[in-house]
């Protein structure tokens, strides 16, 4: 079948990039940040927390131009916000209300039937909201490093025939089965390259993976929002989602740095209908 980049009609030699804005519904400055990134900035594509407080605001602001994904959430980080399950799921909820904060919390009480359920109902509703769902990107990645989780992630992926994210900065060995291949083997596309860096703040980390830009496709994840009294109320990381913003919109600093890797910008689109062509 060749390589993803022929498969998406480029050169095999070719350096393609997309610029995924995550948390899109999380609240009111992620949605403005993350729209005005796309539009007005230089990120190809986003995905949508629907089970998020301000996912139907998101929704609502949905142009179909825009490539939009579903961050598949089960977890909710934030110290004095909460969101939880769209379907009834005791074992996703934590004693405090809402999904469970960490991921270990999580792996330890979630019922499989349950995360199914759950992912699936979350797919459900951005499509009834209108979304033309073009790829699947867990939050925290928190069903991507388990094999009971993993096997729903591409259960889903293929009910709904779209492609998804996986890390390559983790090996097969490091996680304990063959993520990669298990995808692959399942007619799943996913990107040559991601980063499984999830420390707030992108500017350093997406303009050194751009000055060593590899051939073939190539995920850069950022998180942008606009400058907002609840924003940074909401968590001592705004500073880092605030940056980004203003690094995916302004200035040609990362502008300069993809003309530098000689890299062209795509989005999930391109590899859902590469998927669903084949």
């Amino acid at each position: 079948m060749g390589t993803l980049a022929e498969r998406l009609g480029h050169d095999a030699d070719a350096k393609l990039v997309i610029l995924s804005c995550d948390d899109l519904g999380s609240c009111h400055a992620a949605n403005v940040g993350v729209y005005e990134s796309l539009r007005d900035g230089m990120a190809t594509c986003a995905s949508i927390m629907v089970p998020a407080p301000w996912a139907q605001h998101a929704a609502r602001m949905y142009r179909p131009t825009d490539d939009i994904g579903v961050h598949l959430t089960l977890n909710a980080e934030h110290e004095a916000y909460r969101w939880g399950p769209v379907t009834q799921a005791p074992s996703l909820l934590s004693g405090e209300g809402g999904f469970p904060r960490d991921i270990d919390d999580l792996w330890e009480h979630a019922d499989p039937d349950e995360v199914h359920r759950e992912l699936t109902a979350q797919v459900e509703r951005a499509l009834a909201w209108g979304i033309d769902v073009t790829h699947l990107a867990p939050h925290l990645t928190a069903i991507t490093l388990r094999p009971e989780f993993f096997g729903i992630y591409l259960d889903v992926a293929c009910t709904f025939r779209l492609p998804i994210r996986l890390p390559s900065t983790v090996t097969a060995e490091q996680v304990g089965f063959p993520f990669r291949q298990l995808a692959s083997d399942d007619g799943v596309v996913f990107p040559d390259h991601f980063d499984h860096d999830w420390r707030a703040g992108s500017r350093e980390r997406v303009l050194r993976a751009l000055g060593s830009l590899e051939p073939g496709v190539t995920e850069l994840h950022v998180q942008p929002a606009v400058d907002t009294p609840e924003v940074r109320a909401l968590t001592h990381h705004a500073p880092h989602w605030i940056d980004d913003h203003r690094f995916v919109t302004t200035g040609p600093e990362l502008g300069d740095a993809v003309a530098a890797a000689g890299a062209t910008l795509i989005g999930y689109r391109q590899l859902r209908d590469a998927m669903r062509g084949e």
